[in-house]
């Protein structure tokens, strides 16, 4: 039988066969055996993501990235009331329409692609609306590869008494950012297809409880209600799951947070990850390809390239034939000029990342693209 090509992408990501095995099973979620179960993973995510106990608690929801993240604006930004949106990449794009069709009034920073969000952005554009309550940042914005400066923008949301929604979707369990060090912060929401290399299915937010309190009545509805999630904990025991949930997908996590825990936690796996970036980079520009970030702005999770000029190359035959080598990529470009993205994240090691940018020569040279060196880049 053929072997499937490993994913390159940022989510879903490629799973360690004990994640994917964890699937073949038939689960009663309210089970007296389940309970105990789903009520220790929340704890385990709470303590990577710093939350202090008391203080804050993790929320599962059913769905993806989007879902548990319409319901954070949902649940923390009033109807009707102003969120502040840095812009700089596809992922901004939509989280601006998120919180519109969800009748909230984002206020955009429009940021060019490549450009981080500052503090100073933050701090200027707070001072001149006070009507602004919740700043709503990405993290990782996976449209271009770029980390936005969580820190310095907590900073600035703290000094100027606002709230902060961080969307750490694509970055949770790798890229850091502490919860109980940040009393500003609302709410860290994450997927479980990303860093923490498990299966979809499963949105979670780390929320902070008075926070939660607070906004009862806010979400405007059922299913996205965070505060309700934490209503129905408190009312049927911590082990107790709302709705019908993807309840293997929690069985895949939970085996894919042990892999988390013996492979060295964030620390670990964020070095794993930069260096199948940094591979993946200079190997892309070894083969004279061009980057679209440049190299102190590349974040760990996607390595973005611009696609080369050559009328030889088409996106959809060169991921074609990288498949037929043992890789599949996205098809499609999320940057205003045409790119295509290697993902560097999922159960991936260095040796994948020296194979898949072989692979991406051979295929260049089967489609007949011209590949510059070095040397004729420099001239």
């Amino acid at each position: 039988m053929t072997q499937p090509p490993l994913l390159l992408i940022p989510g879903p990501v490629q799973t360690d066969p004990r994640v994917k095995a964890a699937m073949a099973q038939d689960i009663a979620p309210w089970d007296n055996e389940t309970r105990p179960r789903y009520a220790s993973l929340r704890e385990r995510v709470r303590v990577i993501a710093g939350g202090v106990e008391g203080e804050h608690v993790c929320l599962p929801l059913q769905g993806c990235g989007h879902f548990i993240l319409e319901a954070a604006l949902r649940t923390f930004v009033p109807p009707g009331q102003k969120v502040l949106i840095p812009n700089n990449g596809n992922y901004g794009v939509r989280m601006i329409r998120l919180a519109a069709e969800a009748g909230r009034v984002p206020v955009a920073i429009d940021i060019p692609e490549g450009e981080v969000a500052t503090g100073a952005m933050i701090a200027r554009a707070l001072a001149e609306d006070p009507a602004i309550g919740t700043v709503s940042v990405v993290h990782s914005e996976t449209a271009t590869a770029l980390v936005n400066p969580m820190e310095e923008i907590a900073a600035s949301v703290k000094a100027a008494g606002r709230r902060l929604i961080v969307d750490a979707v694509s970055g949770f369990g790798a890229i850091p950012f502490d919860m109980g060090a940040h009393p500003e912060a609302d709410a860290v929401v994450f997927s479980s297809n990303k860093c923490m290399e498990a299966m979809p299915g499963i949105g979670f937010a780390i929320a902070r409880v008075d926070r939660l309190e607070a906004c009862r009545g806010n979400a405007g509805s059922w299913s996205f209600d965070l505060a309700d999630l934490l209503h129905h904990a408190r009312t049927f025991g911590w082990g107790s799951i709302r709705f019908t949930p993807a309840i293997q997908s929690l069985a895949a996590f939970e085996v894919a947070l042990d892999i988390f825990e013996a492979e060295g936690g964030q620390q670990a796996r964020l070095a794993r990850y930069t260096e199948n970036a940094r591979i993946l980079y200079d190997g892309m520009v070894d083969l004279g390809l061009t980057p679209w970030l440049p190299k102190d702005r590349q974040g760990p999770i996607i390595v973005n390239m611009h696609q080369p000029p050559d009328p030889a190359f088409a996106l959809q035959p060169f991921v074609d034939a990288l498949k037929r080598r043992g890789f599949l990529i996205s098809n499609f470009s999320t940057t205003t000029a045409p790119t295509f993205r290697i993902g560097a994240i999922g159960r991936l090691f260095p040796d994948d990342m020296r194979r898949a940018v072989t692979a991406v020569a051979e295929t260049l040279d089967e489609l007949g693209v011209r590949r510059l060196s070095r040397t004729d880049i420099a001239a």
